[in-house]
């Protein structure tokens, strides 16, 4: 089991230093996803599952393990690519897989708690009800050791032949689960259907796992607005759906939740009251942002590089949205409920959020994050475009997730390396740029320290995972941050 001795959990920004993170790698529910069901299980495409995880995420896994756990991996490296059963390193049913306390494998939580036969008991009801399995089905993934019962939930099989309900393959994008703020989790309510088991399963690892012990009462939930089950199907006002894409803490007292396809308004004003009625920040910016595929999340549109430098896609720079109207946006802060006109962004304080300060674009929220924030001089703010602004690559980057950087550390960032106008943009920018099958092998040889990076974005395969939607920032879920 993973230690509770070091179950420390804080995240007060997005750039400091990538302490614990939590993570799932690809499982066999990935190679169960057939053409007709891609876009309703949230795939673009169907992805080759040996060469998304050898090829691709094993990469991830051991750029981690060297920033994160370097004893897990140090000294190792040549040993496990070169081994015919290298892949058992990554199984976290296996006695060879890295089982780290700062590189957390979501699949091994819920090892953990199945080992608990009450606890076992119950999902295994939930899951069987949500996902409206006969009862001698139910009967019968009692009988399952955990191990096999986790792979199960997963990914639907308990081996190649039998598909017992559908895989969720959307469990590598670990950020949407749950966001760390301070020192609260505050837990996603999904909007598609293809992601509810991902809620509940994380439900009962946060509520349940000795990790999480000391920070059970800091679970923020949100809750579908009273009656709601008596009003039309389609009255998206009542609903309250929230993924952690949507989510960003930017600072300890500051964070921004977005308005997208998958997070509404209702949400984002229960969020925001939360945070404020339990003190753990004094700010929230919320950015509203066009319900669309393209966008899905606002991580989809900008992440954080340093405390003074940003990647975002140009459609939403000061100089695009001059004269652009938008949506009425309606919140319901637990006051009055407030309709802002021709607005995209309101900042609102506690204390007073029936007077919320707004931003013309987001390029103009993100300068002032980084002043405000982080006390950078105005001059010194960057911010790199997706594309470096030229017409289509900015569009067919994004899309690929040129916007969806994860941070290491404060100017230490992963991207996908198809995105070449992005990386040109880094470059003339002055950041390094390094392929990670590069990085691994001078971290291995004791050339470079991870201490010693700077201003470096470390580009990763990226032909099958793009396939996915989803980036590196969608891939973590961090724990823990400097």
């Amino acid at each position: 089991m993973i230690s509770s001795a070091t179950n420390r959990i804080h995240v007060s920004s997005e750039v400091g230093k990538l302490r614990r993170v939590l993570i799932h790698s690809p499982d066999s529910g990935l190679g169960k996803v057939v053409p007709s069901k891609a876009q309703d299980w949230l795939f673009e495409d169907i992805v080759h599952l040996d060469t998304i995880r050898a090829s691709e995420y094993d990469h991830y896994v051991k750029l981690l393990l060297y920033f994160l756990d370097e004893k897990k991996i140090r000294g190792r490296l040549s040993d496990i690519d070169a081994s015919k059963n290298h892949r058992n390193f990554y199984k976290p049913d296996h006695p060879d897989f890295y089982r780290s306390d700062q590189v957390v494998e979501l699949q091994l939580l819920l090892m953990d708690i199945l080992e608990d036969t009450a606890i076992k008991s119950q999902l295994v009801a939930s899951v069987c009800a949500l996902e409206a399995c006969s009862y001698e089905v139910q009967r019968r993934l009692m009988g399952y050791a955990p191990a096999v019962l986790a792979r199960v939930f997963f990914s639907g099989t308990s081996d190649e032949s039998e598909l017992i309900f559908p895989p969720i393959p959307n469990f590598i994008f670990t950020r949407d689960i749950g966001i760390v703020i301070n020192n609260c989790i505050l837990l996603n309510k999904p909007k598609k259907e293809a992601r509810k088991r991902e809620a509940l399963i994380a439900k009962y690892i946060f509520f349940h796992h000795p990790m999480f012990a000391d920070y059970r009462q800091n679970i923020i939930e949100l809750m579908d607005k009273e009656h709601h089950f008596l009003m039309p199907n389609d009255s998206e006002t009542e609903k309250v759906t929230l993924e952690g894409g949507d989510v960003m803490v930017v600072s300890e007292n500051h964070v921004v939740i977005g308005i997208s396809e998958r997070t509404n308004s209702e949400a984002a004003a229960q969020a925001v009251k939360a945070l404020f009625d339990r003190n753990v920040v004094e700010k929230v910016s919320v950015i509203k942002i066009p319900s669309k595929r393209d966008y899905m999340h606002i991580d989809t549109v900008f992440t954080q590089v340093k405390a003074d430098v940003w990647v975002m896609l140009g459609d939403f720079s000061t100089e695009r949205m001059k004269g652009l109207r938008t949506d009425e946006i309606q919140y319901v802060l637990g006051v009055h409920p407030r309709t802002v006109l021709k607005l995209e962004i309101h900042q609102f304080k506690k204390g007073n959020v029936a007077a919320p300060r707004s931003f013309q674009s987001l390029e103009e929220l993100l300068v002032d994050i980084s002043i405000s924030d982080f006390g950078c001089p105005p001059e010194n703010v960057r911010i790199l475009l997706s594309g470096n602004n030229q017409f289509p690559y900015d569009a067919r980057e994004q899309w690929t997730d040129s916007c969806n950087l994860l941070a290491l550390g404060n100017g230490v960032v992963l991207g996908y390396d198809r995105n070449d106008k992005t990386t040109e943009a880094f470059r003339d920018a002055g950041f390094k740029v390094t392929k990670v099958e590069h990085l691994l092998i001078q971290l291995e040889e004791g050339r470079v320290h991870v201490d010693e990076l700077a201003d470096t974005l470390v580009l990763m395969p990226s032909a099958e995972l793009s396939r996915a939607r989803g980036g590196f920032h969608c891939m973590s879920m961090p724990l823990l941050r400097d």
